[in-house]
């Protein structure tokens, strides 16, 4: 019996964090961070048979106030762009505060300046954050 994983997705318009779980479901780990570009979509379909997803998540920006953030209709786009070309759900998420938790990580765990100004640390540690929010929660 093949494990079945979750991944998780932090969508931005340069960088898309990506982070996966465990085999069984108990932790979420960073992965990788792509190009938003148009290989985007073949690459995540290797993940996606590579780690054997069966759900996927994306962070859903929310303003302070619960509106829709500018980005908002975009990651909808995408969001379907992703149903249509995976085949797998697709469960929008809060991701308010899931960056800046990302970049507290990120501080506390990388001693190194020069290594945390990498900004793909940082999406797919949203990623990860995201992720164990998700797998809490449910």
């Amino acid at each position: 019996m093949e494990e079945k994983r979750i991944l998780a997705i932090d969508y931005g318009e340069k960088r898309i964090g990506i982070a996966i779980t465990d085999p069984l479901n108990m932790f979420a780990y960073p992965l990788t961070t792509l190009e938003n570009d148009s290989k985007f979509m073949a690459k995540m379909k290797e993940i996606v048979n590579e780690y054997n997803v069966v759900n996927i998540i994306v962070g859903n920006p929310l303003k302070e106030s619960g509106e829709k953030s500018r980005i908002a209709e975009m990651i909808k786009n995408f969001t379907e762009e992703i149903k249509n070309h995976l085949g797998l759900p697709v469960e929008l998420v809060d991701e308010r505060y899931s960056s800046e938790i990302a970049k507290q990580r990120i501080i506390e765990s990388v001693p190194s300046k020069k290594k945390r100004r990498d900004k793909t640390l940082l999406d797919k540690n949203a990623a990860a954050v995201l992720l164990e929010d998700y797998l809490r929660q449910n």
